[in-house]
């Protein structure tokens, strides 16, 4: 079963500093039929004016994952982190039993384009934790959560995984699923088709009950892949 999500009938929110796309109901945007996917609770993609910020503000129970595509986040919270990351890292925290942070784009001139994710945990009440990382660019997948922290990725606290896949165009590969597992596809950039069904930058396919993904690329393609329960 796939579902496709394209990216011109996601929310979307224009308050002029924050330019926002939501994959899932998030805020002001609601939508019955489009409220998560398994314990995928967020996909919001976000573009913040240069030198505006999200304001200290407070999460709970929630695993939060932030991948910049452009730019650069200046971030600072409750645990005591004041970091800085900026185009190809990616943030992750565990909200647990509670944390207040601010996000801010430190640029006068340069965009801040991101994706920020929130997945369900499987365990309440955490203690929080923050961890920052920029993965290599490589051919192929690569391993950026896991529920043990497998490799070099961060760990997660849910039975998930998310890979990071990244392909030349003119590829055609072939991805073994679980027919019992799902699986939310989030096209980063680039054209591709997935079991035939067309897809370009920020379009979206939810897989479920099926065995084999076959991806053909049209040109360079990244897109991140939810292995779910």
């Amino acid at each position: 079963m796939l579902q496709l999500r394209k990216s011109n009938e996601r929310g979307h929110a224009n308050h002029g500093w924050l330019d926002s796309y939501h994959t899932f109901s998030f805020a002001d945007y609601f939508d019955r039929n489009h409220m998560h996917f398994s314990d995928l609770r967020v996909i919001n993609e976000d573009f913040i004016q240069p030198t505006m910020r999200f304001g200290t503000h407070p999460h709970k129970d929630m695993e939060i994952l932030t991948y910049v595509l452009q730019g650069a986040i200046a971030h600072k919270d409750s645990m005591g982190n004041v970091k800085t990351f900026t185009a190809g890292e990616f943030q992750i925290m565990s909200a647990g039993t509670g944390i207040y942070h601010s996000e801010f784009n430190p640029s006068e001139s340069e965009l801040l384009h991101l994706l920020q994710i929130w997945i369900m945990p499987n365990e309440q009440g955490i203690k929080p934790r923050y961890d920052q990382k920029q993965f290599a660019d490589k051919e192929g997948a690569t391993l950026i959560l896991s529920p043990d922290a497998e490799g070099e990725s961060f760990k997660v606290y849910q039975d998930m995984k998310l890979w990071r896949h990244q392909y030349k165009a003119h590829q055609k590969v072939e991805l073994g699923l679980n027919s019992r597992r799902n699986y939310w596809l989030q096209v980063v950039k680039g054209n591709l088709t997935v079991n035939d069904i067309a897809l370009a930058t920020s379009d979206a396919l939810g897989i479920s009950a099926e065995e084999l993904a076959t991806i053909e690329t049209s040109d360079e393609v990244e897109f991140l892949l939810f292995d779910l329960r």
